[in-house]
């Protein structure tokens, strides 16, 4: 410091140049506070096939429990998957043509972005939950075949014959009347062979958080090629889940669901804004409009069926298929089974 500066002058020098710098050089700008997006509520909802009734209602009561959204929805999958009276999907399914039971399912949980499915699925009664094994602990989303049935045995499942005694009559039964050429006898005129069957159980759920999650599990068209894979294996076919906006799956003529990616289709109808039923009436016409001629009838209605199954983020549910159907609901206090939207009348 300068001898001739005191050091009064000094301090006062230097109150006078930083109140000046204050007034002028350096201007620092806050940082802008991130956008906070408040999105109201979810209200609980879970929506599925007809099938799904028992399946729905176990789901929600886990997840009142504080139990994760899919975690709940594969628990109450597998009461269908179980039970030998359901000849649409696990134990008891109805087989493909040799008269093997070849299971599909997918699954996703919309929190973590996640996906996991299996095709062709032989020996394991709960396909649904291979498909969850398959999410977790894997970088896959599918696995097939015997390679599906080697991961599901090291994971401690065990491997039973899927066929039970009514299935094995059906397939023989449709065996023996499925030609004049071959070396079966036809049965009798009183002992009809049964309409070739579909079925699928389908389950989409919401928790109050907001969190969804979709499972999908079936045995397949009954008397199938062998290793058809249907839509319920597949991701974005047969159920799709975006956490953002919501849930949609399937039962029905899985080809035709495939050749528009009906899961994830209605899902981006809803992301447009449009209701549960009217997106799966939306994916529906483009179904009907991608079917080839021999799956149409003259009028142009279709020959085969297919229904949509869908949640949105608000927790609004809804169906909708071509002919009439029915779907169920339940939102952790009144469980419903109600009447499809559709596209044609039957007959």
């Amino acid at each position: 410091m300068p001898a001739s500066l005191s050091r009064r002058h000094f301090l006062g020098a230097t109150g006078v140049a930083l109140a000046a710098g204050a007034a002028t050089p350096f201007r620092v700008r806050a940082a802008a506070a991130p956008a906070i997006i408040l999105r109201p509520p979810s209200r609980p909802m879970a929506v599925g096939s007809r099938n799904a009734e028992r399946a729905i209602q176990r789901a929600m009561q886990l997840v009142a429990g504080g139990t994760d959204t899919l975690d709940a929805a594969v628990e109450g999958v597998k009461i269908q998957e179980l039970d030998p009276n359901d000849t649409s999907v696990g134990y008891g399914g109805l087989p493909n043509e040799e008269g093997v039971v070849q299971l599909d399912a997918s699954c996703m949980h919309g929190p973590t972005r996640r996906a996991g499915a299996v095709g062709a699925l032989e020996g394991i009664k709960t396909p649904s939950e291979v498909a969850k094994l398959v999410l977790k602990y894997t970088n896959h989303i599918m696995l097939v075949g015997a390679g599906a049935k080697r991961f599901a045995l090291s994971y401690g499942f065990t491997e039973e014959d899927l066929l039970t005694p009514e299935s094995r009559t059906r397939w023989l039964r449709w065996r023996a009347n499925r030609g004049h050429e071959d070396d079966w006898l036809d049965v009798a005129d009183d002992d009809p062979i049964l309409p070739r069957p579909t079925g699928t159980i389908n389950l989409n759920l919401i928790n109050a958080q907001g969190e969804i999650s979709s499972v999908t599990s079936t045995s397949g068209l009954a008397w199938k090629l062998p290793g058809r894979v249907g839509d319920s294996a597949i991701v974005g076919a047969g159920q799709y889940t975006d956490n953002e906006i919501g849930a949609a799956g399937s039962t029905g003529r899985g080809e035709s669901n495939i050749m528009v990616s009906g899961g994830f289709l209605t899902v981006q109808h809803m992301r447009r804004g449009l209701k549960p039923t009217d997106a799966a009436l939306e994916t529906l016409r483009l179904a009907v409009a991608m079917s080839a001629d021999r799956l149409l009838r003259p009028d142009g209605r279709p020959t085969f069926d297919l229904t949509f199954y869908a949640v949105n983020k608000k927790g609004e549910a809804g169906a909708a298929s071509l002919y009439p159907a029915h779907y169920a609901t339940f939102d952790g206090n009144d469980a419903a089974v109600k009447d499809t939207a559709y596209l044609f009348q039957r007959g």
